[in-house]
C-alpha cells in the first residue's frame, strides 16, 4: 500500500505556493476505510448541512457554478449534465456510478474506493440528492476484491447509521445504493454500455439520443458519473464553488469551448519511472513535473522516449512535448485526444514503438464488443497489421492502411456508435505520425526484400506470434 498512493505537497506555480492535498487528504491514516474515522475528519458533514440548508436544484446550482468536470475521461461538466434531466419528472430516476476504471494505467478509482470509501459514499450521496435519484447502482470491476468488500462495508455502515435508506438523518429524502459486479470489459466504462450490462445484457452501446439523462437505466432518466467526480462534490459543498475554482486552470481566452480545469485531480503514475503511484495535484501541472517532482524521474537513469498522457485511448506524446499541461485542453494542442483519466504511461528510450503499436491494437481489438462494423473489422485487422509487421513481413505500405484505419474509424468519423474506436485509432495515428521513422526503420530492417512490396501478400499464419 505504501506506494500505490501518496497524497504529497507540491508546488504550483500559477495557483498555489503550497498544495494541500484533499481527495488524498486521509489516505495513508489509520483505518481510513472506517465511518468512525471518516466522521472524526469531519465526513458528512456536508451531508448534513446539504439535507438540512440546500433545496437539490441549490446544491445542482453550486456544482455547476464551481466548473466540475466529469473525470472518468469525457471532461463534460458535471453540473450542466445533472440539467438534462427532465424537469418535475415522476420518478422514478436512477444515478449510476461508474467505477469499471478499465482504462490501462488508470487505478485513481480504486485508491478512492480501498482508502476512503465513505468520501465516495458522501459524494454520492449528495449527487444523488441533488438530481432527485432514490436510488444508485455502484457499478464496479471484479478484479478489484479490496475496494468491493470496503465499499460494502461502508454501505452497510451508512444504512446503520442512518446516512442511507429511508428519511435520511430525519429528512424527507431517502436513498438506495446497490453494488454491482461487472465482469471485465472495457466497453462497462461507457455510460451506456455500463447500462446495458447493470440490466443484465450484453454491454453493447445504444445508439444516442436518446441520452441517458432521457432514456437511461430501465428506460427511467439516469445520470452516469465517474467516482472521482462524485468525490468532488463532496468536498464543493463543503468548501464552495469559489474554493474549488480557485485551483486548476481558467478557460483559454482563444478557446471559446474551453470550459476551464478547475479543482484538484489525481493523477496516475507507472511504466519506466522510480516511484509509480496516484499523486495529487492541482489540475495543469505538467507531464515533466508529474515524471520528475512525484515520479522520482525516469528509471535506470535513462531518458524517457514517450508517453500516455490519459490512458492508452488518449494518444502519445514524445518526450519533446512534455510541457504539455495536464487539464483538459492541454493534451489536444499536441495531437492527443484529450486528458482521458490523467493516467500516464512513461516510456523509455529502450521502449520499442512497434510494440507499444502491437499492444495497443491487440487490446482494443480483444475489447471491441463487436457491434460496429468498422471497429471490429479496423481494429482487428490494425493488429494483424502490427502482428506481420512484428514478425518480419511488413510493408511500408502498411503505415498508410494504418493511418487510413486511423481516420476512418469512430465518433469523430461518424462511423460508431461509442468513443472506443476512437480511442483505438488515436495511439494509431499519432504513433505513426510521430515515431514513422522508427517503424520504416524496423520493417525496413526485418523484411530487406520486401518492405516496398505494394500489392496483397499472401496471408501468414499468425498463430503463436506475440
Amino acid at each position: 500500500m505504501k506506494n500505490r498512493c501518496v497524497p504529497l505537497r507540491c508546488t504550483h506555480p500559477t495557483k498555489m505556493p503550497e498544495y494541500q492535498p484533499v481527495l488524498l487528504a486521509q489516505v495513508g491514516k489509520a483505518e481510513s476505510h472506517t465511518l468512525r474515522a471518516y466522521e472524526q475528519a469531519g465526513g458528512y458533514q456536508a451531508l448534513k448541512k446539504s439535507l438540512k440548508e440546500k433545496t437539490p436544484k441549490e446544491v445542482t446550482e453550486i456544482v455547476k457554478a464551481s466548473g466540475l468536470r466529469g473525470r472518468g475521461g469525457a471532461g463534460f461538466p458535471t453540473g450542466l449534465k445533472w440539467t438534462f434531466l427532465p424537469q418535475n419528472h415522476p420518478g422514478p430516476i436512477y444515478f449510476c456510478l461508474n467505477a469499471d476504471e478499465s482504462e490501462p494505467g488508470t487505478f485513481n478509482n480504486r485508491v478512492l474506493m480501498e482508502e476512503d470509501p465513505h468520501q465516495v459514499i458522501e459524494g454520492l450521496i449528495l449527487s444523488c440528492y441533488a438530481t432527485n435519484a432514490t436510488t444508485a447502482y455502484f457499478y464496479m470491476r471484479a478484479e478489484y476484491p479490496l475496494a468491493w468488500q470496503r465499499m460494502q462495508r461502508a454501505v452497510d455502515e451508512c444504512y446503520a447509521a442512518g446516512y442511507l435508506g429511508k428519511n435520511i438523518l430525519g429528512s424527507p429524502y431517502s436513498l438506495d445504493i446497490f453494488l454491482h459486479r461487472g465482469a471485465g470489459a472495457y466497453i462497462c466504462g461507457e455510460e451506456t454500455g455500463l447500462i446495458e450490462s447493470l440490466e443484465g445484457k450484453r454491454a453493447w452501446p445504444r445508439i444516442k439520443p436518446p441520452f441517458p439523462a432521457v432514456e437511461g437505466a430501465f428506460r427511467k432518466p439516469t445520470v452516469v458519473n465517474n467516482v472521482e467526480t462524485v468525490a468532488c462534490v463532496r468536498h464543493i459543498m463543503d468548501r464552495g464553488a469559489d474554493w474549488f475554482k480557485s485551483i486548476g486552470v481558467p478557460p483559454d481566452p482563444a478557446n471559446p469551448r474551453d470550459a476551464g480545469s478547475y479543482g484538484p485531480k489525481l493523477y496516475c503514475i507507472s511504466g519506466h519511472i522510480n516511484k509509480p503511484g496516484c499523486y495529487e495535484a492541482p489540475l495543469g501541472l505538467t507531464v515533466t513535473e508529474l515524471i520528475d517532482r512525484f515520479g522520482g524521474g525516469v528509471w535506470k537513469n535513462r531518458k524517457a522516449k514517450a508517453a500516455i498522457p490519459g490512458g492508452i485511448s488518449m494518444g502519445l506524446l514524445t518526450a519533446d512535448e512534455f510541457h504539455c499541461p495536464l487539464d483538459f485542453n492541454g493534451p489536444g494542442k499536441f495531437g492527443c485526444l484529450g486528458l482521458g483519466t490523467a493516467a500516464v504511461v512513461v516510456m523509455d528510450e529502450q521502449t520499442s514503438m512497434v510494440d507499444f503499436l502491437l499492444n495497443s491494437c491487440r487490446f482494443f481489438s480483444h475489447e471491441s464488443c463487436g457491434q460496429c462494423t468498422p471497429c471490429r473489422e479496423g481494429t482487428s485487422w490494425a493488429t494483424k497489421m502490427m502482428l506481420r509487421i512484428k514478425a518480419g513481413r511488413g510493408r511500408l505500405k502498411d503505415l498508410d492502411l494504418l493511418a487510413e484505419i486511423g481516420d476512418t474509424i469512430g465518433i469523430m468519423p461518424g462511423t460508431t456508435i461509442c468513443g472506443l474506436a476512437d480511442g483505438a485509432a488515436w495511439p494509431i495515428k499519432n504513433c505513426i505520425k510521430k515515431f514513422r521513422p522508427e517503424l520504416e526503420a524496423h520493417i525496413k530492417r526485418t523484411n530487406p526484400s520486401g518492405w516496398g512490396e505494394t500489392k496483397a501478400v499472401p496471408a501468414m499464419e499468425l498463430v503463436g506470434i506475440h
